[in-house]
């Protein structure tokens, strides 16, 4: 079964975070997504820029940010080679590192566990988009709540179809502790042309208080050229 993103968001007044590596329709490009929600005002303040090697979180405005731990970090980082990573977290950077010293992705991610934001647990998830189009995903969360227990999960995706990607938040939904995703990454059809058609459509598929900041990136397999949109609330 494949399904409709737009529909999934626009059901879902707070994924949290998410991300989404696919294959566009024509075949000839690698899609990437992440966005980021907030129902606090420190969650709210903050907007998307880009670095010299993807991109990073901000505050808005920095006289209202009461707590930058775990929600400044760098949530995409382009190695040399090309691979791209991007993650919720600082894992990021822990999965850079790893593979710039002959690491790989999982082996970072062992090295990591859920977010210590009790009694959430705020699943720490993770995607790696290989210059060849293949791509992966992963999901850090404890076990139904249980601060004890990291459950870890890997999920690799060789030769992806086109117009076909993954798609990976941290909740199921609203709720009090928040509910942690659950079951595999939800298969969802890529159908959009370009970077721009594509954020826009998801861009007003997410909740209008909730929604924070959006990064959509389209990747040509054969030139390597890169078409990235960013879009905040904040402005």
């Amino acid at each position: 079964m494949t399904y409709d993103l737009s529909a999934l968001l626009k059901g879902n007044p707070y994924p949290g975070r998410g991300i989404v590596l696919g294959r566009s329709g024509d075949g000839a490009k690698t899609a990437v997504a992440y966005f980021i929600m907030g129902r606090s005002v420190n969650s709210r303040n903050r907007v998307f820029e880009a670095t010299p090697d993807g991109i990073r979180t901000k505050a808005f405005d920095e006289s209202r940010m009461t707590d930058p731990s775990l929600i400044i970090y760098h949530p995409v980082r382009i190695l040399p080679d090309g691979t791209t990573v991007v993650t919720n977290g600082d894992q990021t950077d822990t999965i850079r590192d790893a593979l710039l010293s002959g690491g790989s992705f999982e082996s970072a991610l062992r090295t990591r566990c859920f977010e210590p934001d009790g009694p959430n647990w705020t699943p720490r998830i993770s995607g790696l988009a290989a210059p060849d189009g293949s791509y992966r995903l992963s999901i850090l969360k404890s076990l139904e709540g249980d601060s004890a227990c990291c459950c870890r999960y890997f999920y690799e995706y060789e030769a992806p179809q086109a117009g076909l990607g993954h798609f990976l938040s941290t909740y199921e939904g609203d709720g009090e502790p928040l509910p942690s995703f659950r079951g595999e990454p939800k298969p969802v059809a890529l159908t959009a042309p370009n970077a721009r058609s594509w954020a826009e459509e998801l861009w007003e598929s997410l909740n209008e208080d909730n929604k924070v900041s959006l990064f959509v990136q389209m990747l040509d397999l054969r030139t390597g050229e890169r078409d990235t949109v960013l879009l905040n609330k904040n402005k």
